[in-house]
């Protein structure tokens, strides 16, 4: 009763959060996309760490970690490179840019029809087929959360499912883990029931009360996720016998060298191997359709209240997402090795995907009476924090740029009348519930297509840096890129198949698309100097802006200044976040030194002294990132 209550009051404050902002979010488009441009930095900042913390993350890194140790994670700790970068070189140009979607900036930036072409074509691919199918796997993904712990199934009558089950069974997409079970479509009408309820509640404070809505659940979404978090690791480190415990546990079971391979944050072929493979994975942040924060990240930064509000944002994401989020994951999933012993080898799908469930059994089998409660819900306030942030995006581009832009605009010719633009928006979000409902059912059979997405928008990575930092850019270099992604996406498919070409597919990508991008520009007519004069003067972009900078009677000094900060800051901000989760790993997990000699103590010691000493050093090169905004 007690976890039902917990449950139920978390789902109470989530709605009347939606109906206390609905009268703020239905005065137009700015209020419900972008909460009026007066969310505080550190609000924003644990909004975007909310949105990341989804329900399915904890059962992937669970099953990284079982098959190839912690080490493996650096290839989501090394995003904290791209997210750093946004915060200090381009978030506060996003906020001051005035647009409410970044497909909306296309049209800032460049000028002429290629411009207007760029907006849709963007607005499409990102609010629809990107958007809806990102939110079909995570709804999918939390079907393995729901299973446990909602058997309607075994709670309703036996008529009141039988709907959705013959609609699963229509379908021919089972919904449930256990494809062996003689009730399968009634459990995937069970796990259907439990994502429609989840998705219902979402939208309704979501539709209602816009990013303000968002934003304010988002916050108490993750103090409920972390709090819930830190009891399991607490009970699952009690259960192994202590962080000191944990070391000593995995070598009975596994052995030393795997003991070693568990917990080490570097690989065991030494230094110079761990430096070539975090390089490699480091080509991960530039090469990816959000390079430069495109998406909701974009959307947080440009609802700050000021531009120290914006850079602010993204430090907080970055040390939430990348080091409180690890520290607290890490204890849990190595102590659920030593309590759910790995049987056999993890060679195939179906393993890997038990050994991700351990992280739900580990819910079920330790957590008490309260913190069960607590628990769940932090996992489904994650998958909440998720689904409404991509429903408030997706509907931001429908509206924004679809129906505003598009319809009213080009077609129809008139202005649209805000309030209705917010009806839009409400009704956007259901539309594209609706098409992510329908894509998580047909997701086994489009594995393909979502790994072609994923290379697709390897193509749009380096482009989306180029508009911000080079003045000669133009919509030409980022259409041309997206062309040539669709012809050799399914070549390098064809040419370079199996999941151990990824990082060679995504590296071709990127050359062939950033060539496509520069040759397009420089053969393109430049972009009319009035029109990128009225862009500088707004947005004051950092980089090689001389030229422009110069007709404006402006330092032309003054954007490379900012390139070289906010580069600086990146590069210290980095280096703290990695020496910390480092070091504090280390100490968390009872993790041993590095396999090239360096005793444990010095190790540990030396990752703490860089990491905090080098706060001030990039607090010092951010003050001193964005160039000030000129009168003229």
């Amino acid at each position: 009763m007690i976890d039902i209550f917990i449950v139920l009051a978390f789902m109470a404050y989530a709605i009347g959060s939606g109906f206390r902002s609905r009268k703020d979010a239905s005065l137009g488009p700015e209020e419900y996309f972008l909460a009026g441009r007066k969310i505080a930095g550190w609000k924003a900042g644990l909004s975007m760490s909310a949105t990341q913390y989804a329900a399915d993350t904890p059962l992937v890194v669970t099953g990284l970690i079982a098959t190839a140790g912690v080490f493996a994670l650096w290839r989501f700790w090394v995003y904290s490179i791209a997210f750093l970068l946004m915060g200090f070189l381009l978030a506060p140009a996003w906020r001051r840019a005035g647009v409410i979607t970044d497909a909306e900036l296309c049209e800032r930036r460049y000028d002429g029809k290629a411009a207007e072409a760029l907006r849709y074509v963007k607005a499409a691919y990102f609010g629809t087929v990107i958007n809806c199918v990102v939110l079909g796997m995570v709804l999918l993904a939390a079907t393995r959360i729901t299973e446990p712990f909602l058997p309607w199934h075994d709670w309703l009558p036996h008529g009141v499912l039988a709907p959705l089950a013959s609609l699963a069974q229509w379908v021919g997409t089972p919904l449930t883990g256990d494809l062996t079970s003689p009730a399968l479509w009634m459990r995937s009408a069970s796990n259907l029931f439990s994502i429609l309820t989840i998705v219902t509640f979402t939208t309704l404070y979501s539709a209602t009360g816009g990013l303000k809505s968002v934003i304010n659940t988002d916050v108490v979404q993750l103090f409920l996720a972390f709090a819930a978090t830190a009891i399991y690791a607490w009970i699952v480190v009690d259960k192994v016998g202590g962080i000191s415990a944990i070391p000593v546990r995995l070598e009975a079971l596994y052995g030393a060298e795997r003991m070693r391979e568990i917990l080490s944050f570097s690989p065991t072929e030494g230094a110079t191997s761990a430096l070539a493979i975090i390089g490699v994975l480091g080509i991960q942040w530039f090469a990816q359709a959000n390079s430069d924060g495109t998406g909701y990240l974009a959307q947080r930064s440009m609802a700050c209240r000021s531009d120290s509000d914006a850079r602010k944002a993204a430090v907080v994401f970055t040390y939430v997402q990348s080091v409180l989020r690890t520290l607290l994951w890490l204890p849990i999933i190595v102590g659920l090795m030593v309590l759910y012993p790995i049987v056999g080898t993890l060679d195939t799908d179906v393993a890997v995907a038990a050994r991700e469930g351990t992280f739900v059994l580990g819910i079920r089998d330790h957590l008490p009476t309260g913190a069960l409660g607590l628990m769940l819900v932090g996992l489904f306030a994650a998958l909440a924090s998720t689904v409404d942030t991509h429903l408030n995006w997706g509907a931001s581009y429908w509206t924004n740029d679809i129906y505003d832009r598009w319809w009213c605009q080009r077609r129809k010719g008139i202005k649209a009348d805000p309030k209705r633009l917010v009806w839009v928006a409400r009704l956007s979000n259901i539309f594209i519930l609706i098409v992510a409902l329908a894509v998580m059912t047909q997701l086994g059979s489009i594995g393909a297509a979502w790994k072609m997405s994923l290379l697709l928008g390897a193509g749009m990575g380096v482009p989306l840096l180029l508009r911000w930092v080079w003045h000669r850019q133009t919509a030409w270099g980022e259409l041309a890129p997206i062309a040539t992604s669709f012809i050799v996406a399914p070549a390098l498919l064809a040419w370079l198949p199996g999941d151990n070409n990824d990082a060679n597919r995504l590296l071709i990508m990127t050359i062939f698309a950033t060539a496509a991008s520069v040759c397009a520009t420089l053969l393109s007519k430049p972009i009319d100097p009035d029109h990128l004069d009225r862009f500088y003067k707004q947005v004051r972009p950092p980089g090689f802006w001389g030229p422009v900078a110069r007709r404006c009677d402006d330092n032309p000094n003054q954007s490379r200044r900012a390139f070289s900060s906010a580069i600086l800051a990146t590069t210290a901000a980095s280096l703290s976040v990695f020496a910390l989760i480092v070091g504090l790993g280390s100490l968390v997990i009872g993790a041993p030194g590095p396999s090239w000699g360096i005793p444990r103590w010095i190790w540990i010691s030396g990752c703490l002294v860089v990491g905090i000493s080098l706060v001030p050093v990039w607090i010092r090169f951010a003050t001193r990132a964005t160039p000030s905004v000129s009168n003229s």
